[in-house]
């Protein structure tokens, strides 16, 4: 991915945090017929191990072979900026439109995993992550089930893991701008309701 140096995220932790918020990444890789993608939520387990699962009834985990390289994509808010909204604009017309976003590859080699073990602790660690933050104590459990019926579901996926071998994390946030025309497009976006990627725009200039 090609990332001019004012818009690289440098530091793992803001990247831990952004697919912790953006977790549906697509996943891509080449089969005998070409390419194909799927979206899956994805965890990242530690900085170099991404695991998630998908349906059986998905081709996916047949046509791409263990140890095929793959490519994780994990895409967070974006906007059209307009020109219009930049202060500068009156000065010397010398501006143009863009549009900011953020995103966060991972490049790896996927192994997919029949086994019981597994798919136990793919579904259990993914659903334990997305519990917490949505129900808190009353978080969901898979012991929540009857067994019969987990065994019968656990049995319809597949769950992978992927060996992350390279990382590119982009974060295109006006950073290049001058304050000014910055905050300019940042007031925009909140007359227009695009609240979150204002914010976001918002701290990267904090921290210029």
């Amino acid at each position: 991915m090609y990332i001019p140096a004012d818009f690289e995220m440098r530091d793992p932790a803001a990247v831990a945090a952004f697919i912790a918020a953006h977790p549906l990444a697509q996943l891509v890789a080449h089969g005998a017929q070409g390419l194909v993608a799927n979206p899956f939520p994805l965890l990242a387990v530690d900085d170099d191990t991404l695991i998630g699962h998908m349906a059986l009834a998905n081709d996916m985990h047949r046509i791409v072979p263990d140890g095929a390289d793959v490519l994780a994509i994990f895409q967070g808010d974006s906007a059209y900026i307009s020109p219009n909204w930049y202060p500068s604009k009156r000065a010397d017309h010398k501006v143009v439109p863009t549009w900011n976003y953020a995103c966060v590859q991972f490049h790896g080699r996927i192994t997919f995993q029949h086994d019981a073990k597994s798919k136990i602790a793919a579904v259990g660690r993914l659903t334990q992550n997305h519990e917490r933050e949505t129900n808190g104590a009353q978080a969901w459990k898979m012991a929540d089930a009857p067994k019969d019926y987990m065994a019968q579901m656990l049995a319809e996926i597949v769950a992978f893991r992927i060996d992350v071998t390279r990382t590119y994390a982009k974060s295109k946030l006006s950073q290049n701008k001058t304050a000014d025309d910055a905050m300019g497009a940042v007031e925009n976006l909140r007359k227009n309701g695009a609240d979150a990627i204002a914010d976001s725009m918002q701290a990267a200039q904090k921290t210029r």
